[in-house]
């Protein structure tokens, strides 16, 4: 290694060390969680997965606090890049169908529509709280997408959970 490539890696790990090196304060990672919460939040995971498959679509509407959360599979650089080229110059990778083209989709469907989580991890802190979880989407008996996904979640003033954005990696059919 020459000396001027050691000199620049030491410079970068001394302007870098202060970033990584700091002490974290007592109150970081000290989450307000109680065991009822975290019962009442897999209930809203499992009535999710409930709604899907029996097509219940006023209580998977129930679990949302409103029609009009953020609902997306954000479309890779080379997806955007292709509906730029062949169809929307302004296209963001944002599909806008969100929650409510879901809910249609899944009230018209002809066959079960079933969304298994896996590797579920709940992080709640007080009146908010995240799921993330790795799924696979299928139609039928068929496995039509499968990723990782990630709710936000909020408790309202009537203490009910409720689902305020859904966000997923879509990686299509597993290999």
């Amino acid at each position: 290694m020459s000396l001027s490539f050691r000199a620049a890696v030491l410079a970068a790990a001394l302007i870098c060390s202060p970033v990584f090196a700091a002490d974290m304060p007592s109150h970081v990672g000290r989450y307000e969680s109680t065991p009822e919460d975290i019962a009442a939040i897999n209930k809203v995971v499992q009535d999710f997965q409930a709604a899907l498959k029996s097509k219940d679509i006023k209580l998977l509407s129930s679990l949302m606090l409103n029609s009009n959360i953020l609902w997306a599979s954000p479309a890779d650089p080379k997806g955007i890049a292709k509906v730029r080229e062949t169809i929307d110059v302004n296209f963001d990778g944002m599909s806008p169908m969100g929650y409510p083209g879901f809910a249609e989709f899944i009230q018209t469907e002809k066959q079960v529509v079933e969304e298994r989580f896996y590797n579920v991890r709940i992080t709640q802190d007080r009146h908010v709280a995240f799921v993330l979880f790795d799924f696979d989407f299928r139609i039928g008996d068929k496995v039509i997408n499968h990723g990782l996904e990630a709710w936000q979640m909020l408790k309202g003033a009537e203490g009910k959970w409720k689902i305020v954005s859904v966000y997923w990696s879509s990686k299509g059919k597993p290999n």
